[in-house]
């Protein structure tokens, strides 16, 4: 498997993302090794909160976050999904399925950082992930934290503007991350912080990642993943591990799913489901703090 890392100097002085990145390597499931990044902030000897972005973003989503759930007390883990950030990025739209960007996930996570006790906070594909994780890997997780996010298994319709989306990043000669990220914002964000989502892809021979993510959600029922997300809906639905439904009030793509979570799963039952008020798709962008502070009064 080809792949090409963004070289670091793309990552300088970046707003208000102070923080490190660490590495590791997990098996590319095609005979070779991918690098992964994340920055991690807290008490190294605390319970970890794994913040896991989505599409078309990176960990840099975050910032608003980290210091917040740090300052409370936990270790924030930050990862950079393989095809974003600073991890190494497949060349190949073939190269990334939804099987793999769980297991490069569960590889990273459990087996070289050694995860335990884990609370997982997913968006967007973020939450694709995460979902998958908590059901398939229950010893390792606490609590779960659901943020304008689903488990599709392709037995409901997708919103118009999802295909809109979809067709548009799919399509375009040249991707521009940081364009699309704002576009899933109520407010605006600013030149510098536009370029920080650009910096990971210097040209679109990095974009493999963002291009493949759309067509790997399942929209019909014989989708190569609906039967493993089917499996874990019912295996969450049934689980008492708590969860935290956290939806912002103005995500056109996802919000629909918000009620649904609430309600299905066990351990929603007789959690205080706060909603993010004055936030689009990308709530970590637009109300960050709001966001983590939520969860810290869940993990209280």
């Amino acid at each position: 498997m080809k792949s090409l890392r963004t070289p670091e100097d793309r990552f300088a002085d970046l707003p208000d993302f102070p923080y490190s990145p660490r590495y590791c390597e997990v098996d590319d499931n095609d005979g070779g090794r991918l690098r992964v990044a994340w920055v991690e902030d807290g008490p190294a000897d605390a319970d970890p909160v794994l913040l896991l972005h989505g599409e078309p973003s990176w960990s840099f989503l975050h910032r608003r976050m980290i210091p917040i759930l740090a300052a409370a007390g936990h270790r924030v883990v930050c990862p950079d999904l393989v095809g974003f950030g600073r991890s190494d990025k497949p060349t190949e739209i073939g190269d990334h399925s939804y099987a793999r960007h769980v297991e490069w996930m569960r590889a990273a996570m459990f087996d070289d950082l050694g995860l335990d006790r884990v609370t997982v906070v997913g968006q967007d594909w973020g939450g694709l992930i995460g979902l998958r994780l908590a059901a398939e890997h229950p010893k390792r997780v606490a609590r779960i934290v659901v943020a304008n996010t689903g488990l599709p298994t392709g037995d409901l319709p997708m919103p118009d503007i999802w295909w809109q989306f979809r067709k548009a990043i799919q399509e375009m000669p040249h991707i521009e991350v940081g364009r699309f990220v704002q576009s899933g914002c109520l407010h605006p964000m600013s030149d510098a912080v536009r370029a920080a989502y650009d910096a990971p892809f210097p040209d679109d021979s990095y974009c493999a990642g963002p291009r493949a993510m759309p067509g790997l959600v399942p929209t019909s029922p014989d989708d190569p993943a609906s039967a493993a997300n089917l499996v874990a809906w019912r295996t969450l639905c049934d689980s008492p591990t708590p969860m935290l439904v956290a939806f912002s009030d103005g995500d056109p793509i996802t919000g629909a799913m918000g009620p649904i979570f609430i309600s299905e799963m066990r351990g929603a039952q007789g959690v205080e489901h706060p909603v993010i008020h004055g936030a689009g798709h990308f709530l970590q962008e637009d109300a960050g703090e709001e966001l983590a502070e939520a969860i810290v009064r869940f993990l209280a």
